[in-house]
């Protein structure tokens, strides 16, 4: 399929969240943006209700193939968990007939509490409560959860078999997995019993450290640190394990032996990809190490800086010939955290993105907007330190959305670019009143400064509805998400390829 035959060619007129004009997207496009942002959490602009619902009724409007291929290219991809099983419980819902849902499920399910979380969806998804919870669940999601069963060892077994509303023993008896074999049926009958052993983790040995009776607090204090350092030893301590306990393993004053390791895992380039971890992730403990002080700090922080290099290491960038803007938005909408528990907020994703990219091209113009649209010069290369100076100077452009100021930038200076990348929530509106608009100002650009120029919508939030038609002919794309992984649409769009050409892609 040509990258035209994926957008409607006049797309509907209609507003965004702040009343400004904007465009409908089509529901291939708008399912793979609402899907590629969702966190199922409460937004600036929608709360998580109305996500969920509005995901549902986009499946309704989709081809079952579709789905089933964009919930797996969520989930190997763009490495999100929760958004790949709402599809497929959606999806059991409505199509029947083959088992493209069984093979889905089996395919998605990576881990035994995608099983429960799956299945606590399904309950609340028809509306079960009580004894009702599991019952007349669907056939097809019933074989995919078996064949799921399937693949886990004991360990895993143990070490997501936790409380909540679908314990595994609970997902066992309800899908009737047929053990592989005599092991396989001893590991069912033990999880059945809450028999499996008790998992090596770094949680279940920092909890036996952190119990032992002391006399003095020194003595439990260097329990700890001689605990956190058999397990960075060990090589048992996982990568997004070690992002998320940097700060605890900097206060417990391991060993400088223990630092230099965790130093030298976190900066591995295999280590790295083999994590999957998104980008902004690394931002945030960045935050949290530099709030610290003391001599391993420096290292770490170093570190975190190859690491998220490492993260990104097949964007390809553009060289000195292509001349190129990455414009970050900073309005108010965008500070707002991606899920409850989270301090990253998507403002930082916008700028951890829109610096990546800085960082790989060679020709670059970088920015931010709010109310105002401000260049920014920066040295290329440190990502996390240029995030944090963006972050330090946000209060100088306000925090209205006037992307359209980028544009306008551009056109009064009669300054020739190929690429204008804006990373956004995509609800552009104009706080000044005197009427401009993304979309007349694009247009008078490539009309008379820049007829090659492609302008790259990087929505961070899937509201579904941008404030220009996004057509090939008018150089405008969209790209979703948060994950690195949109540089690779980048590159396929560059190709003449779209996001859901990658997307169709993917063997079921």
């Amino acid at each position: 399929m040509r990258f035209n035959s994926f957008f409607s060619r006049k797309s509907a007129p209609t507003v965004n969240h702040e009343g400004a004009a904007a465009f409908t997207l089509t529901p291939q496009i708008e399912l793979y943006a609402a899907v590629a942002t969702a966190a199922l959490s409460d937004q600036f602009y929608e709360k998580a209700d109305t996500r969920l619902q509005r995901l549902r009724e986009l499946v309704a409007r989709n081809e079952p193939t579709f789905v089933a291929q964009l919930a797996v290219y969520a989930r190997e991809s763009l490495n999100l968990r929760s958004v790949p099983l709402v599809l497929c419980v959606e999806l059991a819902r409505l199509h029947r007939g083959d088992n493209l849902v069984s093979r889905l499920v089996a395919r998605v399910v990576q881990r035994p509490d995608e099983i429960t979380e799956l299945l606590a969806f399904y309950a609340q998804a028809n509306g079960r409560v009580g004894t009702k919870i599991l019952n007349r669940l669907s056939k097809q999601l019933q074989k995919g959860l078996a064949l799921s069963f399937n693949r886990f060892d004991g360990y895993q077994l143990a070490k997501y078999d936790r409380s909540g509303a679908v314990r595994l023993r609970d997902a066992l008896f309800l899908v009737h997995p047929n053990p592989k074999d005599a092991a396989q049926q001893a590991l069912f009958d033990q999880l059945v019993r809450g028999e499996l052993p008790t998992p090596y983790t770094w949680e279940t040995e920092l909890s036996a450290a952190g119990q032992q009776a002391y006399a003095d607090p020194t003595e439990r204090a260097a329990a700890v640190a001689r605990t956190w350092e058999a397990l960075i030893a060990s090589g048992k301590l996982g990568y997004m394990a070690l992002l998320r306990n940097l700060r605890n393993i900097l206060e417990a004053n391991v060993s400088a032996e223990a630092m230099t390791q965790v130093c030298a895992t976190l900066a591995d380039r295999t280590a790295v990809a083999r994590s999957k971890q998104l980008p902004f992730r690394f931002l945030a403990a960045f935050r949290e190490v530099k709030a610290l002080s003391g001599g391993p700090v420096a290292s770490v922080l170093a570190a975190l800086e190859d690491a998220i290099a490492h993260s990104a290491a097949n964007l390809r960038g553009f060289g000195a010939e292509t001349r190129v803007v990455v414009a970050c938005d900073v309005s108010g909408s965008m500070q707002q955290p991606i899920s409850p528990r989270s301090k990253v907020l998507l403002y930082d994703v916008s700028l951890v993105l829109g610096m990546l990219l800085q960082s790989r091209c060679q020709n670059v113009v970088a920015g931010m907007f709010g109310s105002k649209w401000k260049r920014i010069s920066l040295a290329r290369g440190p990502v996390l330190r240029n995030v944090e100076e963006f972050y330090r100077r946000e209060g100088e452009v306000g925090y209205s959305t006037n992307g359209h100021l980028v544009v306008q930038d551009l056109r009064q200076r009669r300054e020739v670019v190929d690429k204008v990348m804006i990373f956004t929530d995509v609800q552009l509106w104009n706080s000044n009143g005197d009427g401009g608009t993304i979309a007349q100002e694009w247009a008078a650009y490539r009309r008379s400064v820049a007829p090659n120029a492609r302008l790259y919508l990087f929505d961070l939030a899937g509201h579904g509805a941008t404030p220009l038609q996004v057509r090939p002919e008018m150089g405008v794309a969209l790209i979703a998400g948060w994950s690195d992984k949109i540089f690779d649409v980048l590159t396929a769009l560059d190709n003449g390829g779209s996001a859901l050409i990658e997307i169709a892609k993917v063997t079921l």
